[in-house]
């Protein structure tokens, strides 16, 4: 049997991670937002799924950037 596949091995697919409570709250108080103000991914996403989240947390999502070098965007997830 071959390795088993992880979505995260494409390297067009950002590094996604899943913040504790206590860091999603320091994150929306630092950028003076509430959740439902960030851009949205669903639970069904296969990233998503990938690292077991649910409705109602929060992801960071690390991407290279050409012109930043990385880029950090944060993502509210909800049901589907």
């Amino acid at each position: 049997m071959g390795k088993k596949f992880s979505i995260f091995d494409h390297e067009l697919v950002p590094e996604h991670i899943l913040l504790t409570k206590e860091e999603a709250e320091k994150v929306l108080k630092e950028l003076g937002v509430t959740p439902n103000l960030l851009p949205l991914i669903r639970a069904s996403d296969p990233a998503a799924r990938a690292i077991g989240a649910k409705p109602g947390d929060l992801i960071k999502i690390i991407r290279r950037s050409s012109t930043a070098g990385r880029s950090v965007v944060y993502r509210y997830v909800i049901p589907g």
